[in-house]
Order: C-alpha cells, then sequence, then structure tokens
C-alpha cells in the first residue's frame, strides 16, 4: 500500500509513519507534505507516476486548509483525515473521508481506520462529495477567518511513555521550546511534550487566555506572576511555576503583551 502524509508538524508526520509501519512494513510512505502549495505541485509533478492508495491529510496546514487541495485537485483518492480538534463540525466533512483521528493518533484507532479503508476501498466514490466540498469551502472562506469557524481545544492529548494522557487546557501554564522539541508544563509543575509547534499552538489556544511573549514561550494569564521593567522598556517575566530559564518578552511584542496582559 501507498500512503501519502500531508502534515505540517514534523513529529506528528514521523509518529504516523511509525504507527503505519508497525500495522504493516509493507505500506510505503511517497512522501511528507506540510503544505496546500505542495502538495498541489505534487500531485501535478507525480501525475504520470505511482499515485498513493490511501492519504492522511490535516485539516489545517501551514499555508490553508487541508480541504483546499481536494478541491484544486479533484482528487477521488480516499481520504484518512487527521486534526486537533473535536468540536470542529466533523460529521460537516465525514462525507468526503474513509475516516478522522484527532492528533496525538492512537494506535487502536488508526489500525481501525485503515482496516475501515480496506473494507471500503471504493475511491470512485468520493467524486460524489465534491459539490458539498466545495460549499463547505465556500462557507470557511465567507466566515471571518478559518480559526474563527471552530472553537479552541479545551485539552490535548500528550504520549507519556506507552500511554496517551488528557491535559486540560486551563491547567496549562506555558508552552515552550526546548531542544528540538516542543513542551507543556501544567500549573502543578508537570513537564510535558507535545506535537505542535509554537506557532500552531497559537492557533489551537484562545489568544484571551495565552500569549506568546518570545520566539520560544507561550505563556497563559495564569502563569505571569510578576512583570519586572527595565531601561529601554525591556520585560522581563516571573513565571509560575518558574521556568529554568529568564523569560523575556521580545521588544517587537511588548504592545501587544501589555494590551493581552490588561484584558
Amino acid at each position: 500500500m501507498n500512503v501519502l502524509i500531508i502534515e505540517d508538524e514534523p513529529l506528528s508526520s514521523e509518529r504516523l509513519e511509525k504507527l503505519l509501519n508497525q500495522y504493516d512494513p509493507s505500506i510505503r510512505v511517497l512522501a511528507h507534505i506540510p503544505s496546500v502549495a505542495k502538495a498541489i505541485r505534487w500531485f501535478a509533478d507525480h501525475a504520470l507516476s505511482t499515485q498513493p492508495d490511501l492519504i492522511f491529510l490535516d485539516i489545517q496546514l501551514e499555508d490553508d486548509i487541508g480541504f483546499r487541495i481536494i478541491e484544486q485537485t479533484l482528487l477521488t483518492i480516499p481520504i484518512i483525515l487527521t486534526t486537533a480538534y473535536n468540536e470542529y463540525t466533523l460529521q460537516a466533512f465525514k462525507f468526503n473521508s474513509i475516516d478522522y483521528l484527532l492528533k496525538p493518533i492512537d494506535e487502536d484507532e488508526l489500525a481501525a481506520a485503515l482496516d475501515k479503508f480496506k473494507a471500503i476501498r471504493q475511491p470512485a466514490s468520493l467524486m460524489t462529495a465534491l459539490p458539498e466540498l466545495s460549499n463547505l469551502v465556500n462557507k470557511l472562506n465567507t466566515s471571518t477567518s478559518y480559526k474563527e469557524s471552530m472553537s479552541y481545544k479545551e485539552r490535548f492529548m500528550v504520549t507519556v511513555g506507552s500511554k496517551i494522557r488528557s491535559v486540560e487546557t486551563n491547567h496549562i501554564a506555558y508552552f515552550f521550546f526546548e531542544a528540538k522539541a516542543t513542551h507543556l508544563t501544567t500549573l502543578e509543575g508537570q513537564n510535558l511534550v507535545v506535537e505542535y509547534s509554537l506557532d500552531k499552538l497559537g492557533n489551537l489556544v484562545n489568544p484571551n487566555q495565552f500569549f506568546r511573549v518570545n520566539r520560544s514561550f507561550l505563556v497563559s494569564h495564569k502563569s505571569a506572576q510578576t512583570v519586572h521593567t527595565f531601561s529601554g522598556g525591556k520585560l522581563k517575566l516571573d513565571l509560575i511555576p518558574r521556568p529554568r530559564q529568564e523569560v523575556f518578552v521580545s521588544v517587537d511584542r511588548i504592545t501587544g503583551f501589555k494590551e493581552w496582559l490588561g484584558k
């Protein structure tokens, strides 16, 4: 089976390939593609070569919504959607997919989705969904923004050893990037790795509750205990729980941070 993974988070993409190989070592991943534009280009460049039997498609990519790929290329290849959201009208796009999986992807749920794909394996039937897909994309376009068309994440699923744990967003003090990985720290001080970049997390959490103070930290209102001012307007934060490194607000984010702090 040939598989194409369209996902803009490298950790999520690599983990998915690992789980696919555990399910069936003969599965061949043709490519990992992070954006709508690159996916459309990939299909154009490989029109006469090996095509995937199945596509794993992230709904929110780095440049646009994943549905755009189906709309632009008129794909009839079966798709399993992956998403960080469990609130976003999942039934609205079920018609265009074999299944959908919430991230981080659970091994058993992935196996069930692949078993379902093998049982159905009728890609031609997906063509009937294209008019409805176009209506869905138009609806998203006419809304204020894609981000506003869905609610913010209320919890994050994180992998701890061989288990998957649920962490409520309102129990998170801050997210930070360190040692080539993104972490979350709970209000109780527990540090856990998450499969999202800080850029993407900025779209997943409520901006009234979280603010990206610099390239490495996305902090919550609950964690910002004290703000120290220095000459030149520089700001230093005391966070709870206390991180291992000092946290400063980037100069270009100071105005936005003060506005956010006052909300």
